[in-house]
């Protein structure tokens, strides 16, 4: 027999009305059990303030990370691509903001342009590639007029 599990509404309708004792107790024993989860309490409580700053880090852990690729091979060069754009697409997930996204994914693109292993030489390189370009495309198009023009001249430097 599985447990049911309650809607967000449902959940949200019951943590409002928990003591703050308590809701503190429930989230650091959910950050306890999932990685995940204490890197996304993480971000809120300590970063989601200074989103520049955040950007900035996210965008120096990716050069860091892609330079430390083994690139001996296409197969490994892959690999590693793919690792880091889980990464990214975590900590994407993290901000939920278009901008963030945006901005991580252009400098994803660029860096993968600049890497030792072309990206057109692997099908799947040049899909995910390619997917990035069309994520960018769709964030930007629910973006304010002003802040698409920003990106939409590094979007054509990366095409």
């Amino acid at each position: 027999m599985a447990l049911e599990t309650g809607s967000i509404s449902i959940i949200k309708k019951e943590l409002k009305r928990l003591p703050k004792e308590v809701l503190v107790d429930h989230l650091l024993r959910l950050a306890k059990y999932k990685k995940e989860s204490k890197e996304l309490l993480s971000y809120l409580l300590f970063e989601a303030d200074d989103e520049a700053n955040y950007i900035k880090e996210v965008k120096e852990e990716i050069e860091k990370e892609l330079a430390s690729i083994n690139y001996s091979s296409v197969y490994y060069a892959k690999k590693g691509v793919q690792r880091v754009h889980r990464m990214l697409t975590k900590y994407i997930r993290y901000s939920g903001k278009k901008t963030t996204q945006v901005d991580l994914l252009i400098h994803f693109c660029k860096q993968m342009r600049a890497c030792k292993v072309s990206y057109k030489r692997s099908k799947v390189l040049k899909n995910l590639y390619d997917r990035q370009i069309v994520a960018i495309s769709k964030a930007m198009a629910s973006m304010h007029e002003d802040l698409r023009l920003d990106y939409e001249n590094e979007l054509e430097e990366i095409l």
